[in-house]
């Protein structure tokens, strides 16, 4: 019949009918206040380990309790109030795939907001290879002038574009060809055409006159509903003053590493937690959470904001917006590398942090920065199952693996191994990422090597270990060591970090004298067997001058290896300054074995007259074996105690010492002959060409691959030629050179070599710190602490300075487009 629908509009029309009649369940509690079914039934207690459960918010005599869930609406607020807190219930306004029926309250919201478009998007293909481009956003004139199609919106989500008016004010007769202005559009072919088209359409172009006209007159104020836009302003400032509180508690929590919840979240109540009793706090002082508080308590208001939805909501969107400017800082620089560890937390599982380490160049500044990004779950530790997870991890953040450009890992065999370890598999798919070994690890392997040379090495620390354990078993003992020792007191030593057992010698090194009298004053008032028995062995073992001796010359090495370390944990350490510092240990060690043995030998005889011991090597006694009627009788030499002790101990320890460093260390004479000539300026300007052009081709192959390198070996060489002309006599780190050649700016290829270098790891020390963090964050108290949470709130508490630059009103915006409820019309 003529005028008769097609049938499939008939079932949209019936559909969106069912729409329209389910939007308007509950619509009567807008003008009709009824009583919550559980406004008085009691909240169970929620504490910091619970990810779930109600977050209700109770008066101090408890006489009514409000749930963050009660799905009222207070039509005052259109941004922020048509809320509720279910994190499910999170719809972005700004997407073209909601805007099918919406009412005027949002829709005025997207009028004053106007369309948002993301320019850094990464947009997939078609089936035919082709994608939406953002030269669509701009019309060419036939003058050469280009205009703005502000109209135009893309949505990530579907992959079609839509146009802004005619979706918002199409009116209901809207011709189904209108593609922009219905279901969208993604024939990329034929786009261009289409959107010429489109614009040139009368309905167009009367959309286009309604957006404007009611832009003009909110801009102007001059909307029917003026007084109720002035109310709604009103309100929206009310709330923004709220949420700018909220989430400065959020922040003063999140940087100190402290719990939000406790056993209940009732205002007015005990143990209700850190972000309650901040908010508690506030409100002494603070005539705006005074007033948000009295709306809670009077029903004036349900959606109030404070449960601990709201709270993870709030940490996630600071974390994001963190993670964001991280990651722009790494994309910036261009080049970076992944520094990678792993441990297990409290709940047992394995945690493994993500540290990306890159060249930060701001206001002609360079400056070496390694950012934490986040903490991932691991339940393959193999090195297969740690790449899959980094390149994951990698593919999240939106950064590309070929724009690595080393790796740094401990010394364990998944990380490190040559054949199936992870940088070895990194290394297949990316040959310009090198491998660097953490100096640190390998130092702790030098250490090791060296207490585990020889027995009486073993036997020192053994003894060392045994004079904490006898002390700290008992507060008695431990106040009788504390009696006779000034300053420093014993400590455990430490099965990992081997430099830091200086803290265990040096309080004997320096109080031996107290350390034994107090293990006479043990030895008298005890009395227990045991303890007797092993105050008497120790106080035989101050007795021998060997261990004195050995107390010296240990804390020598010790001290040596840990200044070193310490060094090296500097998150700005380049390769150049850790190779000066291994070549000053390994000059230290050949200088000790022939100076050492001497000046420790004199420091133990002072010591040793300070204790009324002796200072001579026990004597060890000789052995007279019989000999066999044909044997000829030379008695065997028996070598004198001191050089007995000297060869056996004092150089088997120094040897190995020397041995371990150099071996350990080979790796980073390969960075050396790749970058050497670029560590120092002013052995940089008297390189001669030849030398130079070697130097540039070895650069250049080792960071090819394929077709692509990241320098020309010709480019380079003749911008170095130039720098050397220009570089100032004085001596100049890399940073200072970098900053130099970026101040002049000519020098592109010297940049990027410089670049580079910077951006290899020396040690995994910012993923050992990020521990300490996690430590803080999943402790036995919030051990079921979700993924999500768990990284938010530890990117918040170790990037404190870049959450500082965070802007308020951005995070609040985020939330507000992110919360508000859509309530379809027809």
């Amino acid at each position: 019949m003529p005028g008769q629908k097609p049938g499939c509009q008939k079932r949209k029309k019936r559909k969106q009918d069912e729409l329209f009649v389910q939007s308007l369940r509950g619509s009567l509690d807008k003008f009709v206040t009824r009583a919550s079914a559980n406004e008085n039934s009691e909240s169970g207690g929620a504490n910091e380990n619970s990810e779930s459960g109600g977050g209700g918010i109770n008066n101090p005599d408890d006489s009514s309790h409000l749930s963050e869930h009660d799905n009222v609406v207070n039509a005052s607020n259109v941004e922020s109030l048509n809320v509720c807190e279910n994190p499910n219930s999170r719809v972005d306004i700004f997407d073209p795939r909601y805007w099918e029926n919406l009412d005027n309250k949002m829709r005025d919201v997207l009028v004053e907001k106007e369309p948002q478009r993301e320019l850094s998007l990464v947009i997939p293909l078609d089936a035919n290879k082709r994608r939406f481009s953002y030269n669509y956003y701009f019309r060419k004139l036939r003058n050469g002038e280009t205009s703005d199609r502000n109209w135009l919106v893309y949505s990530k989500h579907v992959n079609k574009v839509y146009c802004f008016c005619c979706k918002l004010f199409k009116s209901r007769n809207c011709s189904n060809m209108l593609a922009l202005a219905n279901d969208g559009y993604n024939d990329w072919k034929h786009l261009s055409e289409r959107l010429k088209d489109h614009e040139k359409s009368v309905e167009h172009m009367n959309n286009m006159k309604t957006w404007k006209e009611l832009k003009v007159r909110f801009e102007k104020n001059l909307t029917i509903d003026k007084p109720l836009q002035k109310e709604i302003a009103k309100e929206k400032e009310r709330w923004r003053f709220v949420l700018a509180r909220i989430i400065a508690v959020v922040k003063f929590l999140a940087k100190r590493n402290l719990a939000f919840r406790g056993k209940n979240e009732k205002l007015y109540q005990d143990n209700n937690g850190n972000f309650l009793g901040a908010i508690e706090m506030i409100a002494e002082f603070d005539l705006i959470i005074q007033d948000h508080i009295r709306r809670i308590h009077s029903h004036e208001i349900h959606c109030h904001y404070l449960g601990h939805n709201i709270q993870n909501e709030f940490i996630s969107l600071l974390a994001h917006n963190v993670q964001l400017s991280i990651v722009k800082t790494i994309k910036e620089s261009r080049y970076f590398s992944v520094i990678l560890d792993c441990t297990p937390d409290v709940s047992h599982q394995e945690q493994m942090t993500l540290i990306i380490r890159c060249v930060k160049i701001s206001n002609r500044k360079a400056s070496v920065e390694e950012y934490f990004l986040e903490f991932l779950k691991v339940d393959d530790t193999t090195g297969l199952g740690l790449f899959d997870k980094l390149l994951d991890a990698l593919k999240s953040l939106t950064l590309e693996f070929e724009n690595i450009r080393g790796q740094g890992y401990d010394n364990g065999s998944n990380m490190k191994g040559k054949h199936q370890g992870v940088q070895k598999r990194l290394l297949d798919v990316n040959p310009k990422a090198l491998y660097m070994p953490c100096a640190c690890h390998s130092l702790n392997l030098v250490v090791s090597d060296m207490a585990h040379s020889c027995v009486k090495a073993i036997s020192f620390f053994g003894i060392v270990q045994r004079i904490y354990a006898l002390f700290s078993s008992s507060s008695k003992r431990w106040k009788i060591l504390l009696d006779h020792v000034p300053c420093f007191t014993v400590k455990s030593l430490c099965n990992t970090r081997w430099e830091s057992r200086i803290k265990s010698v040096k309080a004997i090194r320096f109080q031996a004298p107290q350390v034994r009298s107090a293990l006479l004053e043990l030895y008298e008032s005890c009395d227990d067997a045991m303890t007797k028995s092993d105050a008497e062995s120790l106080i035989m073992a101050f007795d021998n001058f060997e261990f004195i001796l050995g107390i010296v010359i240990w804390y020598d090495i010790l001290f040596a290896i840990n200044s070193v370390s310490k060094n090296l944990q500097s998150k700005s350490f380049c390769i150049d300054n850790a190779l000066k510092q291994l070549q000053g240990v390994c000059l230290f060690f050949e200088k000790y074995r022939h100076e050492g043995f001497s000046s420790s030998l004199s420091i133990a005889q002072t010591i040793a007259r300070d204790m009324d011991v002796d200072p001579i090597f026990p004597q060890k006694r000789r052995v007279f074996r019989k000999k066999q009627f044909d044997e000829i009788g030379l008695d065997e030499e028996i070598q004198p105690s001191e050089d007995a002790f000297r060869v056996n101990y004092f150089l088997v320890v120094v040897d190995m010492a020397i041995t371990s460093v150099k071996t350990g260390f080979d790796q980073m004479k390969t960075f050396e002959s790749v970058f050497g000539f670029l560590f120092d300026s002013k052995k940089l300007k008297t390189l001669h060409d030849s030398d130079l052009q070697e130097h540039c081709c070895n650069l250049c192959k080792t960071f090819s691959h394929g077709n692509s390198s990241d320098v020309d070996s010709d480019d380079l060489f003749s911008e170095l030629r130039v720098l050397q002309t220009t570089l100032p006599d004085v001596s100049m780190e890399p940073t200072e050179v970098l900053e130099f050649v970026e101040d002049i700016g000519c020098y592109p290829n010297v940049s990027i070599a410089y670049r580079i270098m910077l951006t290899i790891p020396v040690t995994v020390a910012s993923a050992e710190r990020s521990f300490s963090k996690l430590k803080l964050l999943k402790n036995y108290l919030r051990s079921s602490m979700s993924k999500e949470r768990l990284n938010g709130l530890a990117i918040l508490c170790i990037k404190k300075n870049i959450l500082e630059s965070i802007d308020t009103e951005t995070i609040i915006h985020d939330f507000a487009s992110t919360k508000t409820r859509k309530n379809r019309i027809l």
